[in-house]
């Protein structure tokens, strides 16, 4: 089996229509929420394991589970960075029950470019790194009702 070369950002985005190029570059060079959350209610990373992309999402939620924080961590080609990106700016004040309703559409959406079957993956790496975590972070929480019922 060969190996995937990783594209180079420059790879990555040519051919694009030249605003469509900047706004994902501004997005790889510059990404944003960057970094971690101390003590987050939500965290999950997962990867891609034909190209390699990686991401962490960490979430902070309020008392009414309205998203107050989120930061993201990775490494990848600049469409999957550039999405998550644009993804955690979306999220910030949603309801976790709103996040739960972006679509991978939405993503290709944000992008705001044509995404190939063969990108696809990477494009939408970060939505199923935030399902998963929500869907982690909501059967924690139904274990802990029931737990606090049992006793």
């Amino acid at each position: 089996m060969t190996e995937f070369k990783q594209p180079t950002v420059e790879e990555d985005v040519a051919g694009l229509d030249m605003i469509y190029r900047e706004h994902i570059l501004d997005h790889y060079k510059n990404p944003r929420n960057h970094g971690n959350i101390e003590h987050p209610d939500i965290s999950f990373h997962d990867n891609n394991p034909l190209c390699g992309d990686e991401i962490k999402i960490e979430v902070k939620l309020d008392a009414q589970t309205h998203i107050s924080d989120v930061k993201f961590t990775g490494r990848g080609c600049a469409i999957s960075q550039c999405a998550a990106s644009m993804l955690t700016e979306e999220l910030k004040d949603k309801t976790l029950e709103e996040a739960k309703k972006i679509t991978n559409q939405d993503i290709i959406g944000m992008l705001a470019i044509p995404i190939s079957p063969v990108r696809m993956k990477c494009a939408i790496l970060s939505l199923k790194v935030l399902e998963a975590g929500i869907y982690e972070y909501e059967n924690k929480q139904k274990l802990q009702k029931v737990r606090i019922t049992d006793s």
